[in-house]
C-alpha cells in the first residue's frame, strides 16, 4: 500500500457538513411552480383519485390554496381550467368571464406577493378533448391559434403576471406575442411549452383536466419521444417568436433534453414533473416500496442538476414544508 497513487474523493464525504458544503446542485422555494386546478361552484375540494393530494378546487378554495402557497415561501402558481360546458370550439377558453380568468381576478384581489402562470389550450375546453379546432380527424393549426392569442389576451386582461401557451402550434407564441403588445400588454412575459413530448406520463393529468381526447390522440402536435434534435428546432423557433421562458415536458424521462436546451440557448429554462412523475412515486410510497420524501427530493435535484431554473410540480408545497422543517 505504499506505492498507491490515486486520489482519496472520499474525503469530502465522510462528514455531513463537509458534503453539504461541497454539494453541486440546491433546491429553494423560488425554483417551483405549483399548479392548480379551478372548477365552477363553491366550496369544493375534490381529489382526484390518480393523484393523492391534488384536488380540484372551486375559485374560493383556490384563493386560499395561493396563500399559502405565500406563506410557503412557494413564488408562483399555474392554472388550469376546468369549465362547466364544453363546447367544440372552446368557447370558455377565451370567454372573459371563463373560468381561469374569473380565478386570475378573485386571486389578484385577495393574494399579494404571487405570480399567477395562466395554461393557454383548449383541451380543457373542447367537447373532443383536443387542443384546437377540430376539422374531420385534422386539428387545424392557424385557426386554432387565433382563438388561443384571444384566450391568452383575456388572461392578461385579468391581471395575469405569466401566460403560458401549451398546445403546441405552430406560430402560436407569435400570435399571442402580437397580440399581447398591440393591446399594451408588451410586459407579460410569454412562458412556452416549447418542447411537448407525446408521453404517456400524462395520464393522471387528463383525470384532474378532464380533457382526455374523445378519439385519436396529440401526436400530430406534440413531439415525438424518440426525437431530441426536434426539441432544439421547437426551442429556437419559440425563442425567435418571442418566449422568455422555455419548457421541456415532462421533466424526470427528458433531463437530457433539459440540459441540451439549457446549454445551447442559455434561456430561462422550465421543466414539468407532469403527473404520471407525481403519481409513480406517490403510488410507491403508499405500497412501501420507496421512500416518498427522498425520492420527491431526488427526483426534483435531478431535474435541477440537469439545467432547469424553475420546476412545476405537484411536489411543491411538500418540499416546501420539508425545507421549513430543515431548517
Amino acid at each position: 500500500m505504499e506505492n498507491l497513487n490515486f486520489r482519496r474523493l472520499r474525503r469530502l464525504r465522510y462528514n455531513p457538513i463537509i458534503r453539504d458544503m461541497v454539494r453541486e446542485t440546491h433546491l429553494s422555494k423560488s425554483d417551483f411552480i405549483y399548479p392548480l386546478f379551478v372548477v365552477n361552484g363553491t366550496n369544493i375540494k375534490k381529489e382526484v383519485s390518480s393523484m393523492p393530494g391534488v384536488y380540484q378546487q372551486s375559485i374560493d378554495n383556490i384563493v386560499k390554496e395561493c396563500k399559502e402557497c405565500v406563506e410557503l415561501g412557494i413564488p408562483a402558481v399555474l392554472l388550469f381550467g376546468i369549465p362547466e360546458k364544453k363546447d367544440e370550439v372552446g368557447s370558455d377558453c377565451y370567454d372573459d368571464n371563463g373560468i381561469i380568468q374569473r380565478a386570475v381576478r378573485a386571486i389578484k384581489k385577495e393574494v399579494k406577493n404571487l405570480v399567477v402562470i395562466t395554461d393557454v389550450c383548449m383541451c380543457e375546453y373542447t367537447s373532443h378533448g383536443h387542443c384546437g379546432i377540430v376539422k374531420g380527424d385534422e386539428i387545424l393549426n392557424d385557426e386554432t391559434i387565433e382563438l388561443l392569442a384571444k384566450s391568452a389576451l383575456t388572461h392578461a386582461q385579468a391581471g395575469a403576471d405569466i401566460i403560458a401557451p401549451s398546445d403546441m402550434m405552430d406560430g402560436r407564441v407569435a400570435a399571442i406575442r402580437a397580440i399581447l403588445d398591440a393591446n399594451g400588454f408588451e410586459k407579460i412575459p410569454l412562458m412556452s411549452y416549447s418542447a411537448k413530448y407525446a408521453s404517456s406520463y400524462y395520464g393522471p393529468f387528463r383525470d384532474a383536466a378532464e380533457g382526455a381526447p374523445k378519439f385519436g390522440d396529440r401526436k400530430s402536435h406534440q413531439m415525438d419521444f424518440a426525437n431530441s434534435d426536434e426539441a432544439i428546432r421547437e426551442i429556437e423557433e419559440d425563442i425567435i417568436e418571442g418566449a422568455d421562458i422555455v419548457m421541456v415536458k415532462p421533466a424526470g424521462a427528458y433531463l437530457d433534453i433539459i440540459y441540451r436546451v439549457k446549454h445551447e440557448f442559455g434561456m430561462p429554462t422550465a421543466a414539468y414533473q407532469v403527473s404520471g412523475e407525481y403519481s409513480m412515486i406517490k403510488a410507491a410510497a403508499r405500497l412501501g416500496w420507496l421512500e416518498e420524501e427522498k425520492i420527491m427530493l431526488e427526483s426534483l435535484t435531478a431535474i435541477k442538476r440537469a439545467g432547469a431554473d424553475m420546476i412545476i410540480t405537484y411536489f411543491a408545497k411538500d418540499v416546501a414544508r420539508w425545507m421549513e422543517k430543515e431548517k
